[in-house]
């Protein structure tokens, strides 16, 4: 899974986006609409993309009257790898590093820290 996950570019990620948001296989038509319109990619960019995908063994197609088109990593996998890979690279595989990098340059207000210890709290009687 990690090697899949780690050839996927961006624009593949915003073609995947698609089909994670639809929750099933898609026909080209709906994954072109939403990506024409947020992207102004042609059609013929979004094809090569999908087979990119399929080549890689991301997503499945399935043809029948036209190409239906599947995730076959869910988008929790993809974050939970490409987290780990931000982590591991920038700051040595400490998750703690991360936080206080955030902490120390004020990207979380006093909401969002509230919320991390109601986390840590519910980690903790979890254990």
């Amino acid at each position: 899974m990690k090697s899949l996950v780690s050839k996927i570019t961006d624009s593949e990620v915003e073609v995947m986006r698609v089909l994670w948001e639809a929750g099933c296989e898609l026909p080209i038509a709906d994954i072109r609409k939403p990506l024409e319109k947020s992207s102004g990619w042609e059609s013929s960019t979004i094809k090569t993309l999908l087979r990119r995908l399929c080549n890689k063994g991301v997503v499945l197609s399935t043809k029948r009257d036209v190409f239906y088109y599947k995730p076959l990593v869910s988008e929790a996998e993809y974050n939970e790898y490409t987290t780990q890979n931000l982590i591991d690279r920038l700051y040595d595989g400490s998750a703690k590093n991360l936080v206080a990098s955030l902490l120390g340059r004020k990207k979380l207000d006093d909401a969002d820290i509230e919320e991390l210890r109601t986390l840590f709290k519910v980690g903790e009687s979890n254990e």
